[in-house]
């Protein structure tokens, strides 16, 4: 019977292990650096486009800010569910020709601790139909 001669100790031995303990923890953290970005954009776009429709609401004749402020907070929960909390809606900026409206809210954060938070304006004059 042969015996088999034991392998000498290489110098790479676990050399692939240790990259993976390098490398694992970094793709991981590229990920979560690429899905947290997704959300503060989605959250930004939703904030946005609450903010325009609240203030279409409250330009149109008869003008009312609270019509209009209850507009955008209505459509942030149900367009933004899930990657917008709404904290505020402020129309205190508006004008007797101009709407302003901003919306601010909380974006979830998948780092645990870390707030963060998104504010959008919109603005447009008060419509004013006159007869020709």
């Amino acid at each position: 019977m042969m015996r088999r001669r034991a392998r000498p100790a290489r110098a790479d031995a676990g050399a692939l292990i240790l990259s993976y303990v390098i490398i694992v923890p970094v793709f991981l953290l590229a990920l979560m650096v690429i899905t947290q970005a997704a959300m503060w954009f989605l959250a930004r776009s939703a904030a946005l486009a609450a903010a325009r429709q609240g203030v279409d609401a409250a330009r149109v004749e008869p003008v009312s800010l609270p019509a209009g402020t209850r507009e955008a907070r209505l459509f942030a929960r149900q367009a933004a569910h899930g990657y917008l909390q709404v904290t505020g809606v402020d129309s205190s900026a508006s004008t007797a020709t101009t709407i302003v409206i901003s919306v601010t809210g909380r974006v979830p954060s998948i780092v645990l601790g870390l707030p963060i938070t998104v504010t959008q304006v919109a603005e447009a004059p008060v419509e004013r139909f006159t007869a020709p």
